[in-house]
Parts: structure tokens; C-alpha cells; sequence
């Protein structure tokens, strides 16, 4: 018989719970054996869960194991539709959002001007419209091109309303979701290494130059470095040459559009031998929508001349919009396999 977990009675329920349903979804089905198996609780413990489970309407039966001269054994597989999570992107331009299932199936899609301006009213009311039209809604990701500490935004410049707001907490205190919060490129390299199944012992650093201004989100070991304020990947306010940081050397060169460009390949060649030098990461990657093939190889160039190159990363691009939207549902949908079974369902 499995041993089972020592933890507090909720705690380990709560447990339990998060670990049938992330198996389910990662197996597709499975027996109660194969369960008690891979998760080590003990059979009746697993059979428990289960039976509580299929009677909100969670899990379903599949069908039945061949006999090997006992009683078939009963399949089981997760309802991906049983609760949904919605994600949501504050930018610049435009506020876009999807509505997903537990599979990562886009249910609903949806884009309006952007609200960053606006007062953080809107945002709630366009989570509680969409929650009344799909009441199946159990988790809010919500990624914001800001610093962001536990849900609370702290440096986030050009807009003002949403500055040092516990967002979190407030989406939560309106509307009773529980809710996550993001910045946005954290959640990037999140949705970057969750479609690639990049492995535990990945380091990276994904760049966006951007609209806000440049920043960075970084992984080490396939965890999300934060730092001790929460303030890492804010790489403009790195200094690069004798009068200017990083952000100044990307936008401040008089010298026309070739200048420019040879400028800002050395400014970012200087941050990639940076990041070599201090990580020594496994990739570097940077928006599609911003650097063309030839500039990618400029800058592999240039970096050599401040690192060796068998050292530097490998230099990739990618399409931010894809991953920042797949980072905030993988987060939100750990939310999701993380709550409580609805017993009254």
C-alpha cells in the first residue's frame, strides 16, 4: 500500500485534490490503481477523492480496463470544461483576454482599447461581464507590463491609476475569483518554457524592447527570478556606456535610421555579453515583431567581441503575444486545479 503524506487534514486534501486533477490532465485517463501508483496515496484514499469528484460532475468515466480475471478496472478522465480561467493583458494599445479550459482550450477570445488609463473599474467590470456570461469562470490570470510584487503593482510608469495598486487583492475583494497577477514578461518566459516543455535545468532571458520601454523577464534553473524587491529584468536602468543606462542607448542616438540601427545593435550586443557573463543562460530570446534575422546575427556578432562566443546563448525569437497569453493561462490554471471540489455542484 502507498504511504501516505504527512501533512495537516486540509492541507492534505488540498493536496490530494491538486494532485489527481493535474495527473488526470496530464495522463488523459487512469485507474484508481495507476493513480494511487503515481501519486503514492493509498488506494482507498484515491477511490475517495474520486467518488467525490465524479459526483460534482468532474471527472467521468471512460470506460473499462480488459478483465484479467477480476473485476474490470473503471477508467477515468478529467472534464476539461468542469471549470474555466480567464486571462488578461493590459498594454499599451489594446486589452486583449481569452477565456480557456482546464486543457488550455480557448473558449472565448476577445480585444477592446486599452484600460491602462482608465480607472481599474473597467477591468473589473469586463472580468464580471464575461464571468456572468460563462459562470464557470474559477480563475483570473491578469498580466501587466509593470513590476509586480504578491499582486501589488509598484512601478508601473505612465500610468498612474494603476500604480502601487494591490490588484490582486481588489479584483478578488469584488468579485470572489481567485486571481493571480503578473508582469508581463515573466509571464512570457512562463508561456515561452511551458509550450516548449523546456526542462528543469533551462536558464533564460526573454527581451522586449518595446512600447513601455525595454524589460526583461528571466528564468534560472526553470524558475522565475524576482529578486529581493521584485524589481528583476528592469534592464533599462542598466548602464552601459559613460552617460547613458540601457534605454537611453536604444532611444537616444541622433545619428538617422542606419545609425540607429548599428547603435542599438552594439546597446543590446553589450546587454546579451552582460547576461552571459552574470547567468550564462541557455537562450536569449527576443520579439519576432522587433529584431529581423539579419540584426539577430549583427548582435551574435558583436557580442563575441565582448565575450567568448563558445559562451554566449543561443539568441532565438519568438512570438510574444503567444507566449505572454500561454505563461497567463498555465498560471491560471493552477489556480484552477488548486481549489477546493464543489460539493454542492
Amino acid at each position: 500500500m502507498a504511504s501516505e503524506k504527512r501533512l495537516p487534514s486540509q492541507q492534505m486534501k488540498s493536496e490530494i485534490i491538486r494532485s489527481i486533477r493535474t495527473a488526470l490532465l496530464e495522463l488523459g485517463k487512469a485507474t484508481k490503481a495507476e493513480l494511487s501508483h503515481k501519486l503514492q496515496y493509498s488506494f482507498p484514499t484515491i477511490s475517495k477523492f474520486l467518488m467525490q469528484m465524479e459526483e460534482a460532475g468532474e471527472i467521468t468515466v471512460s470506460g473499462l480496463d480488459e478483465s484479467s480475471g477480476g473485476r474490470r478496472a473503471i477508467r477515468y478522465t478529467y472534464n476539461p470544461n468542469y471549470r474555466l480561467g480567464m486571462a488578461v493583458f493590459l498594454e499599451k494599445n489594446e486589452t486583449n483576454y481569452t477565456i480557456y479550459n482546464c486543457i488550455g482550450e480557448v473558449i472565448k477570445e476577445g480585444s477592446l482599447p486599452s484600460i491602462l488609463e482608465e480607472d481599474v473599474s473597467k477591468l473589473v467590470m469586463l472580468i464580471e461581464d464575461e464571468k456572468k456570461a460563462n459562470p464557470k469562470i474559477q480563475s483570473v490570470a491578469i498580466g501587466v507590463p509593470g513590476a509586480v510584487n504578491h499582486g501589488q503593482i509598484f512601478l508601473i510608469p505612465g500610468y498612474e491609476k494603476y500604480q502601487n495598486l494591490d490588484l490582486k487583492r481588489h479584483i478578488e475583494d469584488q468579485l470572489s475569483i481567485p486571481t493571480i497577477v503578473e508582469n508581463d514578461m515573466n509571464a512570457a518566459v512562463i508561456g515561452y518554457m511551458t509550450q516548449r516543455n523546456l526542462k528543469e535545468n533551462i536558464s533564460l532571458m526573454y527581451l522586449y524592447l518595446g512600447k513601455n520601454g525595454p524589460g526583461a523577464g528571466i528564468a534560472v534553473n526553470g524558475e522565475i527570478v524576482r529578486g529581493k524587491t521584485f524589481f528583476s529584468g528592469e534592464v533599462q536602468f542598466l548602464p552601459q556606456y559613460d552617460h547613458k543606462n540601457f534605454i537611453e542607448a536604444l532611444t537616444g542616438d541622433p545619428g538617422g535610421s542606419n545609425m540607429q540601427s548599428i547603435h542599438s545593435v552594439d546597446a543590446i550586443s553589450r546587454l546579451v555579453a552582460t547576461m552571459t557573463s552574470i547567468l550564462n543562460p541557455h537562450y536569449i530570446i527576443f520579439c519576432e515583431d522587433e529584431l529581423a534575422p539579419a540584426m539577430l546575427n549583427q548582435i551574435y556578432e558583436r557580442s563575441a567581441t565582448y565575450v567568448p562566443k563558445e559562451h554566449l546563448p543561443a539568441l532565438a525569437v519568438s512570438n510574444l503575444k503567444s507566449d505572454y497569453l500561454n505563461g497567463l493561462q498555465s498560471l491560471g490554471l493552477g489556480l484552477l486545479v488548486s481549489q477546493q471540489i464543489d460539493e454542492n455542484n
